[in-house]
């Protein structure tokens, strides 16, 4: 079974940095496509990062080009988010994510709360 374990949320303050991991399991994690995505309260669900299978091309949500860096160690089965100059707006559960044969997994969310 696909299994995706978000892990390296916590509370900051603005202008801190925080790196978040991604444990997969149960897929072939070295050939999919992976994205993390985030949902904050009374918004919707935004797509922040996605990385090719052997980490070539990464794209970014223009919210957080320049601050954030996505990246994956194969051998380990990992995916990192690596998260500079946090702001308020960045407040929300981060959700490691695959699409594999048409179905979409998601783990259960690594809560990132930037306050002062």
């Amino acid at each position: 079974q696909v299994q995706l374990v978000e892990s390296g949320g916590g509370l900051v303050q603005p202008g801190g940095s925080l790196r978040l991991s991604c444990a997969a399991s149960g897929f072939a994690f070295s050939i999919h496509v992976m994205s993390w995505s985030r949902q904050a309260p009374g918004k919707e669900r935004e797509l922040v990062a996605l990385i090719t299978s052997d980490g070539s091309i990464t794209t970014y949500a223009d919210s957080v080009k320049g601050r954030f860096s996505i990246s994956r160690d194969n051998a380990k089965n990992t995916m990192y988010l690596q998260m500079n100059s946090l702001k308020p707006d960045d407040t929300a559960v981060y959700y490691c994510q695959v699409r594999r044969y048409g179905i979409d997994y998601w783990g259960k969310g690594a809560l990132v709360t930037v306050s002062s």
